[in-house]
């Protein structure tokens, strides 16, 4: 009985201070203050640029206009970004970044805003929707993590070329720009080049981004070390206290290849013996096994928040919410018990 009001005490005391760290980050730029669906018209001759990456990328003049009570239209240039999602062969429709030419109004939903991602919809099919609403429904569940993770606002887009011809009407979202997420957790962006020691990564927070990424089943991440000249790490961005170099905070982005967008083109990544993107394998590091228990027991506590977002995501269809819930669940199921949470650290990275 003891063991059990401990655990249950542990539960509301990690719960606790998981609302009192998200309530004491700042308040995010007015785009990503709300959560309420957009829509918006993105224009220029974006199809028009070479799908090949470059170490100059070439961009494209353009508007986008914001629809509804506050329209708006503001001057951008429209480039292409991505690897996967750029190539042909993968996405006839590629990933966009959106840079603004000129200063948004101080009255403009984009004030503050420069460079921006938008996770564009890949492919024209009605699943490839589904998918995009679950890779934006995975940034949202990382929110109620932790107040160190990226936002992400949804938008209804109308593509129209620069001569003004329709060229589809699709979900995408854009994606918190990284100095701002440092700002409103006031950090600042850790840069590096080369690999970075795991002794360098606070402990709790690894072991939160771990975790996380199992439970949507990506393997497509690195927390210490990136592509060779790429700033450290994959599929992750480095936070950190002003001037210091210990403690470092891990941020996730790009769930694409994750189990539960289950994208058609997503595999395992080379070198991890796994048939396919939807088989759990943690890789969250041994020394952290401490603090992963202890983020096991505050995500336990957390689950009907946490699934309860599959709810919130506008789209989503039923079939792919209970698919979706369903397949979450089976993680929160084994992570309930000892024997579960053991099974998932036998995999930990030494």
């Amino acid at each position: 009985m003891r063991r059990i009001l401990r655990a249950a005490l542990a539960a509301v005391v990690l719960s606790a201070l998981a609302v009192a760290g998200s309530a004491a980050a700042g308040t995010p730029r007015p785009l990503f203050a709300s959560n309420d669906m957009i829509h918006i018209t993105v224009k220029g001759a974006f199809l028009s640029l070479p799908r090949k990456k470059s170490a100059t990328e070439p961009s494209v003049p353009g508007t986008l206009t914001v629809q509804g009570a506050a329209p708006e239209t503001l001057p951008i240039e429209l480039s292409l970004r991505g690897i996967t999602r750029r190539l042909q062969d993968t996405c006839t429709f590629p990933p966009l970044r959106v840079e603004f030419t000129e200063k948004p109004g101080a009255n403009s939903l984009f004030k503050g805003q420069k460079r921006l991602k938008l996770v564009t919809h890949c492919q024209s099919s009605p699943d490839f929707q589904q998918h995009i609403l679950l890779e934006y429904a995975a940034y949202r569940i990382y929110n109620r993590m932790t107040p160190f993770s990226f936002n992400a606002r949804l938008a209804t887009v109308d593509y129209v070329d620069d001569k003004g011809r329709a060229i589809a009407s699709r979900v995408g979202f854009f994606l918190e720009d990284a100095n701002d997420v440092a700002k409103r957790n006031d950090m600042e962006r850790f840069k590096v080049y080369n690999k970075v020691p795991v002794a360098q990564i606070g402990p709790r927070d690894a072991a939160r981004f771990a975790l996380f990424e199992d439970l949507i089943s990506n393997l497509d991440w690195a927390m210490t070390a990136g592509p060779a000249g790429t700033d450290c790490c994959h599929n992750t961005k480095l936070l950190a206290k002003e001037g210091s170099t210990a403690n470092l905070i891990p941020v996730p982005y790009d769930f694409d290849y994750s189990g539960l967008v289950d994208a058609p083109y997503a595999v395992p990544p080379a070198g991890i013996p796994l048939t396919n993107v939807k088989i759990r394998r943690y890789r969250g590091y041994c020394r952290h096994n401490a603090d992963a228990e202890a983020v096991a027991t505050e995500m336990v506590a957390k689950r009907a928040s946490l699934l309860a977002v599959l709810d919130e995501t506008p789209k989503l269809e039923e079939s792919t919410r209970k698919k979706a819930g369903s397949y979450l669940g089976e993680f929160f199921d084994q992570l309930a018990t000892p024997q579960g949470l053991a099974k998932i650290e036998q995999y930990c990275l030494k």
